[in-house]
């Protein structure tokens, strides 16, 4: 079971720490809310491949 996510440098985010309760998990809201980055980022912490346009860069 997951219970937290941190990410660090992705995309539009800088960081961001989520803990998850127990049960169902649901990620909803307004298009353009960031939904899809959170999968993107979660995708890459379980090993899948991934765009280097992701990573934030240190401007």
């Amino acid at each position: 079971m997951l219970i937290g996510l941190s990410v660090r440098n992705v995309v539009l985010i800088e960081k961001l720490d989520l803990e998850f309760a127990q049960g169902l998990t649901a990620l909803t809201g307004e298009t353009g809310a960031g939904k899809s980055i959170l999968l993107d980022a979660l995708g890459m912490a379980t090993g899948a491949r991934s765009d280097r346009g992701l990573v934030r860069s240190r401007d």
